[in-house]
């Protein structure tokens, strides 16, 4: 005999789109209130009341991304505790790692924005090896904004770039922008522009359709000891030794962004922020959806069990690569579309399969050669 029974069952296929932590970005730095607290910020709040009415590069620097990101700008802040004394003192570095670490119980950010000065190459390594410790204990992938000291008018411009250039060489760390004070809040306003809602996470800071620099301390170009004003010249040599810094266009007004550069190695894959952020947008979705398929046996080394899931996996892709249209110019998605063979899923053993998965960016022009020639003929062309 069977009993007349109907049951129902609700599965859950994961298939909704996770929310981003893209374009949201943590600074961390001293301020007179809120000590040790991590706060969150937008454009509607009283950096007053938040972080003291002291100036301070943490409430300048938020400022300057606050106002370069447009609307819906979202950030935190990770306010340094009270520093230590004698003995006490911690190494700055170590104080900045340790509220970083901290903030990682409370909130997710795509980038961190260490606002105080770094001038060795131990804290810029150590930033780095800090991003693999957040990998390792949290699977969150993180990217850096360090702020270089400006020149204090002590040497002049050549002194200055020879300094920056010797504290970078030598240092791997691909997923670090090291950004110095030239017209001042440069850190702050690189990360605004990196958050402007107008772009997307795979547009480089250099274009020039965003807009020109907000917020910078002062656009005036400041001088060196020799009373010599910074020139282009100083600027390009900065960005050669892999430094992310502004610059101009003669006879086009505003000032703009040279690169997004990181210290990554020479000819490695990213040695420019957009190349890193797509990186990591993709690993951060693929995670999401890794997790629910452990000791799921639909995930098996039969062939259309591959073949179903290597579609599946490049969902992420296919979403990044949407365009859209605004009054029939296109615009591009955060990568091209997956071709076949973009995902490939290997059973290693039976208990351990290997998915890889190649991203392809857009070529972008940074560099645009024009030629021009005259047509001196006398007869008109039908």
């Amino acid at each position: 005999m069977t009993w007349p029974s109907v049951t129902i069952e609700q599965y859950n296929t994961f298939s909704s789109s996770p929310d981003g932590v893209e374009n949201t970005l943590l600074f961390v730095g001293n301020a007179q209130n809120n000590k040790g607290k991590v706060l969150p910020v937008n454009a509607n709040s009283d950096l007053d009341e938040l972080l003291g009415t002291n100036a301070s590069p943490l409430k300048n620097f938020l400022q300057s991304a606050l106002t370069n990101a447009g609307q819906n700008a979202f950030f935190y802040v990770a306010v340094l505790p009270e520093a230590g004394k004698g003995k006490e003192a911690t190494p700055a570095c170590q104080v900045w790692q340790n509220a970083i670490l901290a903030a990682q119980e409370t909130v997710s950010v795509e980038g961190v924005v260490i606002t105080e000065p770094v001038s060795t190459k131990d804290d810029i390594n150590a930033i780095q090896a800090l991003r693999q410790t957040i990998i390792n204990k949290y699977q969150r992938r993180i990217w850096f904004i360090l702020t270089i000291a400006a020149n204090d008018n002590s040497k002049t411009w050549a002194e200055y770039v020879a300094e920056l250039t010797t504290l970078q060489k030598g240092i791997a760390a691909p997923q670090v922008m090291l950004v110095p004070e030239i017209f001042g809040f440069e850190p702050g306003v690189l990360a605004g522009r990196l958050c402007n809602s107008a772009v997307t996470i795979a547009d480089s800071p250099a274009r020039v359709a965003t807009g020109s620099l907000s917020a910078l301390k002062t656009t005036e170009r400041p001088k060196d000891s020799a009373g010599q004003a910074i020139d282009l010249a100083t600027l390009q040599a900065l960005a050669t030794a892999r430094y992310s810094v502004p610059m101009w266009y003669a006879d086009y007004d505003g000032l703009y962004w040279a690169d997004g550069v990181t210290l990554e190695v020479e000819g490695g894959d990213y040695n420019v922020i957009e190349h890193v952020r797509i990186a990591d947008k993709v690993a951060r979705r693929v995670r999401l959806m890794a997790i629910p398929k452990i000791a799921d046996r639909s995930l098996n080394s039969t062939p259309g069990s591959i073949a179903a899931h290597e579609t599946l996996f490049a969902r992420p892709l296919r979403a990044m690569a949407k365009s859209s249209q605004i009054n029939g110019i296109t615009f591009p998605g955060e990568v091209k579309s997956p071709q076949k063979g973009d995902v490939a899923i290997t059973w290693q053993d039976e208990k351990t399969v290997s998915i890889s998965i190649v991203v392809r960016p857009y070529a972008c022009p940074k560099t645009i050669k024009v030629g021009i020639q005259l047509d001196k003929s006398l007869e008109e062309k039908a």
